[in-house]
């Protein structure tokens, strides 16, 4: 399952940016340090957009197709920022033997968005999850934290439906 460039407008601050370059200049000149330049920029932004990729690409001289390559790569680092609803589906190997795979589906569709999107107004987010940990209550998904399990198609309209 690919990760998606946000559709979401890109809201950074100036202090954001600055927070950002010096983060980058710390980091000058150390070997490998692409992943921490990332995991810092991921803490003050909330996730990376393009545009964040691009001034890291432009400040360290990585090309940003290979920013982008790890950033999409590592499910540690999100594309897209989390909407107003964030909906996360775990697709874990028990919650998808268990049809988790029918329920993110179904979560799309009902919502309109992409899987590993947001809403081009920001209300809504759906990602796929690895293992949360409540194998007991497969299949599972998350709506702003709080666990819904046992879950078939056919209970996704209503549960998204106290969302909208």
């Amino acid at each position: 399952m690919k990760k998606k460039l946000t559709t979401v407008d890109f809201r950074g601050t100036k202090e954001q940016e600055e927070k950002l370059l010096a983060v980058i200049k710390k980091y000058a000149g150390v070997k490998g340090a692409m992943m921490p330049i990332l995991q810092e920029a991921q803490d003050i932004y909330g996730y990376l957009p393009y545009e964040v990729q691009k001034k890291i690409s432009d400040e360290t001289g990585v090309p940003v197709e290979e920013i982008y390559g790890i950033a999409s790569f590592y499910a540690q680092f999100k594309l897209n920022p989390n909407g107003e609803v964030a909906v996360a589906v775990c697709l874990g190997t028990a919650c998808y033997v268990k049809g988790s795979g029918d329920i993110i589906e179904e979560c799309s569709r009902v919502l309109n968005v992409p899987i590993g999107s947001t809403s081009s107004d920001g209300k809504y987010s759906l990602e796929a999850t690895r293992c949360i940990g409540a194998c007991g209550l497969a299949p599972v998904l998350t709506i702003n934290g709080e666990v819904y399990g046992r879950l078939t198609k056919d209970d996704i309209a209503g549960i998204l439906a106290k969302y909208m």
